[in-house]
């Protein structure tokens, strides 16, 4: 379905990121621009080392300090309108991360506290940005765990991640994103350390999410393929650069830049992928 635009939620005018190491100086992003939308999937699509991720970075403002930044990404959520996060302090971003912003990532091991039950982590991200009780921040927590398609979420809640098979490490990692009342998830190729059926349920959740919460979502993702069923605009991100940005359908039906007709043909088929 085309959609009709407004105001966006999210927008990146002319990021630039170079990374100096030494003597060298690697230019990560060459000054890219496209706007986020509310209640749609936005696929950032390329291959590895094409700037994917340092985009989503960028975003969070969550770079090495060795990484410089110009431009502007401006936020308009209905919590929260900042001009430019790039020229923001910490504080402020903490407020923001977690809260308005979250970010899902590639592996969920990684990201996960073994020392603490599920439970816990979840609480935490509550109480760091709600002024409610721990009762409360539990009972917040088992509901986002519940939006996040956790089974039993009430016996989960007790569990550490080493309990847990990996789609449901993933699970709770979208849990605690969502756990406060979030208006944009960027989510940085989720479906890497799944297998196929584990990563095309939780490409389904990430619909569900959207339209049950009315998510902004900007997806990560090498594969063409795997945004065929959710995303509704595509952007291909090619050696820093985004060469072609369209509807989904535009993308797959009518290609044009050289780089995404390269995507496509290698992209398994739609059939694989349902």
């Amino acid at each position: 379905m085309r959609k009709d635009y407004h105001s966006p939620v999210l927008s990146v005018k002319h990021l630039s990121v170079k990374f100096h190491v030494g003597n060298q100086t690697v230019e990560a992003l060459k000054g890219i621009s496209f706007n986020l939308y509310p209640n749609e999937i936005v696929a950032l699509v390329g291959e590895s080392g094409s700037g994917k991720s340092v985009t989503c970075y960028s975003i969070m403002k969550l770079l090495p300090k060795y990484a410089s930044v110009s431009g502007k990404i401006t936020l308009n959520s209905q919590k929260t309108k900042i001009e430019n996060l790039l020229k923001e302090d910490e504080e402020t971003l903490r407020s923001i991360r977690g809260n308005t912003i979250s970010m899902v990532f590639q592996e969920p091991s990684a990201v996960l506290n073994p020392l603490l039950t599920i439970g816990d982590q979840i609480m935490e991200t509550i109480l760091a940005h709600q002024k409610v009780s721990k009762e409360k921040a539990k009972e917040i927590a088992i509901a986002s765990m519940r939006k996040a398609h956790i089974p039993e979420p009430e016996r989960r809640f007790y569990q550490y991640p080493h309990e847990l098979s990996g789609g449901l490490k993933q699970r709770v990692v979208i849990a605690i994103a969502i756990a406060n009342n979030l208006e944009i998830l960027l989510a940085d190729e989720p479906t890497t350390a799944l297998d196929v059926t584990v990563s095309a349920q939780i490409l389904k959740l990430f619909k569900h999410l959207k339209e049950d919460l009315n998510l902004s979502i900007l997806l990560i993702t090498h594969d063409l393929g795997v945004v065929a069923e959710i995303a509704d605009r595509v952007l291909v991100i090619y050696k820093g650069e985004i060469v072609e940005e369209g509807d989904v359908f535009d993308i797959f039906d009518n290609p044009k830049h050289p780089y995404t007709k390269k995507l496509l043909a290698s992209r398994p088929t739609i059939s694989d992928i349902i």
